[in-house]
Parts: C-alpha cells; structure tokens; sequence
C-alpha cells in the first residue's frame, strides 16, 4: 500500500510541476549550473551533474535550457553561488516536512520558509527536528517496462538495487545514497529514461493526518513548492 501511496503521491507532485513548466526549468537549470561549479562541466566524472541531466530530460527541458545553464558556471558574469540547505519543521497535525533549497541568501530563503509554514499553521523546527523519522535514500520511477516485473527485479539486484517494488501504476526501484548514480545509468541504458529519480527522503513512519489537515498542507507545499529557492518538499502523509 505505502508504495502504490507512493507513485500517486510522485504523480501529483509532477502535475502540478508540469502546470509550472517555466518555474520548473529554473530549478532544474539552477541544480545543473550548481552540480557543474562545483563538480566540473564533465558529465562522466560529475555524478552530481549526470543527476541533474537526467532530471531535465526526464521533464523534456529544451537543450538550449540546458547548455544555458552550464554555460553560466564559468561565466565571469555571473559570480552568484548558491548553497546547499535544508529546512525541516512541522505543518498541520504535526507532520512533519523536509524542503530542500538552493540559496543566494540565506536570510531571505529562511524568512520566506519560516512565514510559510506560520502561515499554514505549522512551524520551522531545528536541523535534525525531523529528519530521524526519515530515510535517505535513491528512487527511479517507471510506469511500465517491457519484460515484466520479474526481469526488472532481477535486474535491480544485479545491477546493487536495495528493493524493486510493483504496485498498480507502475515500479519503484530504490538504492542506497552511495550506489544510486551506477543503478540509475544501469537502467536508463537498459530501460531508458525514468519518469522520476533522485535522491529522496522516505518518511520510516506515517503520520495519521484529518483531511482537513491534509487540505491544509497540500496548500503549504504548493507555496513552498512555487519558492524560486525550494527544490523539493518531502512529507510524511501517506495518502495526500
């Protein structure tokens, strides 16, 4: 159950997402330009960068987007630097939340997520406030793949995957944080391109949330989620 909660919990999000195309490539340009300042402009040696690329094919960023965005970390032009940070917290009923940000202010981004979750009746909480109650850990989503499941889970052992799940709708493979580049280009040349992938936080535990509250954070994410800075929000809702 938690996994077919899972595939429809991802596909709302990348509904919305595709409803903001133009949002969505800004983020997706800012990780790529970020993975190549800091992990150079060399895909194969970059494993960040290969995550990044990938994500923008998955959602059919155009390529004159993408080399953009390369381009522009080693302009001389454009000394913007981003940070890595992320923000945890309760919202309604007491779920809990992760978002994860790219930032060139982080007084600006804190402020801005800090009023949010007040807005919706939640509250940002310290780094570590609830994270415990999570997992890192590596995803690929497919909708279908020719063979059956049976040779996608063979696979996905094979190839060092944790776990290959099969729910209506589709499949999730997972892995551990470490091994999830090698898996994930095992299978896009022998699968092709995941609907979804990345390195996500997989809430170990559920919260039991009213649907009044489960309204409530839908709101909370989709404000977040419309944040020039946030990247991904993670909840621990199991049917949102």
């Amino acid at each position: 159950m938690a996994g077919h909660s899972q595939f429809h919990n991802i596909m709302y999000r990348k509904g919305a997402q595709d409803a903001k195309r133009a949002k969505m490539f800004a983020k997706i340009a800012r990780e790529i330009t970020v993975a190549a300042k800091t992990g150079g402009e060399d895909p194969s040696s970059n494993p960040r960068l290969r995550a990044a690329l990938s994500t923008a094919r998955e959602n059919n960023m155009p390529k004159d987007n993408i080399e953009r965005a390369i381009a522009k970390a080693t302009s001389s032009a454009d000394q913007t630097n981003y940070d890595d940070v992320r923000y945890e917290g309760y919202g309604p009923g007491g779920t809990a939340i992760i978002v994860e940000t790219l930032t060139d202010n982080r007084n600006r981004t804190a402020s801005e997520v800090r009023s949010t979750f007040t807005k919706f009746g939640g509250n940002l909480g310290e780094t570590g406030s609830v994270a415990f109650s999570f997992q890192r850990i590596g995803h690929m989503l497919y909708e279908t793949i020719s063979g059956g499941f049976e040779k996608v889970f063979e696979y996905a052992i094979e190839a060092g995957a944790e776990d290959a799940i099969e729910f209506e709708g589709g499949m999730e493979i997972t892995t551990t944080v470490e091994n999830f580049a090698k898996v994930r280009e095992l299978f896009v040349k022998e699968f092709g391109d995941p609907v979804e992938s990345g390195l996500i936080w997989r809430p170990t535990t559920y919260a039991d949330c009213t649907e009044e509250n489960k309204s409530t954070l839908r709101k909370l994410i989709d404000v977040l989620e419309d944040n020039d800075d946030v990247q991904r929000v993670f909840h621990n809702v199991e049917e949102l």
